[in-house]
Parts: C-alpha cells; sequence; structure tokens
C-alpha cells in the first residue's frame, strides 16, 4: 500500500495493491492480474452520475468507477472502461468488493473460518503479487 502523510505525520493509504482471481486477458492473449486500486475522491463518485451510459444503465455505474479508480493492471496503465468491461465475472466482484472495503470500510481484510475447526482469522482479500509476503 502507498499513501501520503497527514497533518499528524501519520501516513494514510491511498492506493492497495490487489491480485485478481482470474485475471485480465489482453488483445495478445496475456494474463494481467496484479493490478492496483486508490482511494476513490468525491469527484470518482459524482461525475460518473452525468455519463449516459449510466443515466441509461445505473448497473454501469460499477464500470465507470473501476475505471476510474483502478490505476493499474499489470502492465496496463490506461485502465479504462473496455478494459473493466472485458474482465470476467468473477474478476469484476472481487474489484467492486475491494471498492466497496477500501472506500467504505477503509479496510481489505475480511473475517473466514475454516471449515474443518471453524477457527475465525482475517485474510487480506487484496492479496499480496505472487513472491511476496
Amino acid at each position: 500500500m502507498s499513501g501520503s502523510d497527514d497533518v499528524t505525520g501519520q501516513t494514510m493509504a491511498t492506493e492497495y495493491p490487489f491480485v485478481l482471481p482470474r485475471g485480465y486477458v489482453d488483445a495478445q492473449g496475456r494474463v494481467h492480474r496484479e493490478g492496483l486500486m486508490r482511494l476513490a475522491t468525491a469527484r470518482d463518485e459524482i461525475t460518473p452520475q452525468i455519463d449516459p451510459k449510466v443515466r441509461q444503465n445505473p448497473a454501469y455505474l460499477t464500470v465507470v468507477l473501476l475505471s476510474r479508480t483502478v490505476t493499474r493492471l499489470g502492465t496496463v496503465t490506461d485502465v479504462d472502461s473496455d478494459v473493466v468491461e472485458n474482465l470476467f465475472a468473477s474478476d469484476l466482484a472481487f474489484l467492486q468488493d475491494l471498492y466497496r472495503r477500501i472506500n467504505q470500510e477503509g479496510r481489505t481484510e475480511a473475517e473466514v473460518g475454516c471449515p474443518s475447526c471453524a477457527h475465525r482469522f482475517l485474510v487480506d482479500v487484496a492479496g499480496e503479487p505472487p513472491g511476496e509476503s
């Protein structure tokens, strides 16, 4: 996570790395799974309301919000609505959940339980890029 210092000198996370469950497949067939999402601004949430596609289909708001806040997806640095529209449904659902977690709850962890022993623990749903810990 990267961030900026606030007036108290503490760092606030403003960007969150993630790893998609399946990955975006570009026109050359390359799979992009690692990405970066930034916190949404008021402008990110307000501006799409005048988008004709959003007015025609309110569900399209998700596509616009993600195209504004996902800043990198593998080597793709221009994540536009076409990229978001071509994500697999599981990856879209993952990014919707991540967006909600970081912008409404301020965290990326989810409480899960072991199906065998019922032990409860936190898992970072944003994930770590492969090979990092």
